[in-house]
């Protein structure tokens, strides 16, 4: 049975990448695709509840991970993400403009990506008993 913390690494991961491609593609579906622009994806409130969404699950998983592989830099990492991701809500496109909604958005959702894809790395390694991790004790020479 997989853990909660592999669960929610995934599903962070998964909502990070849905934010990216939201925000590479959805320009590009909108110009092709006129009939789309009435789904309103590309209002603000998306943004908000991407954010709303990724921020309890990555907190939950990235805190548990640490926990078990001790690698505080993982968690520093997702948490630099979803503060440029709040970052991106909260200046909005019209303070920061459209580009600077989509860097700061696109640096987060990759900031978080990466922690959880390390975070996921380092618990399965650690659950293998083959991890370098600083919670394990070197073995004593006799």
């Amino acid at each position: 049975m997989k853990s909660a913390q592999a669960l929610t690494d995934k599903l962070a991961i998964t909502l990070s990448l849905a934010c990216a491609i939201h925000c590479l593609a959805l320009p590009l579906v909108l110009a092709l695709l006129p009939s789309l622009a009435a789904l309103s994806l590309d209002h603000e409130s998306f943004h908000f509840w991407m954010v709303v969404a990724v921020i309890p699950s990555s907190l939950y998983a990235l805190t548990l991970g640490c926990k078990k592989h001790r690698r505080v830099r993982v968690l520093l990492l997702g948490t630099i993400g979803l503060t440029l991701l709040v970052l991106a809500v909260a200046l909005g496109e019209a303070r920061i403009g459209e580009a600077g909604e989509k860097l700061l958005t696109l640096a987060g959702a990759a900031c978080v990506a990466l922690g959880h894809w390390m975070n996921f790395r380092l618990c399965r390694t650690h659950e293998s008993k083959a991890c370098p991790c600083p919670s394990q004790k070197p073995a004593e020479a006799s």
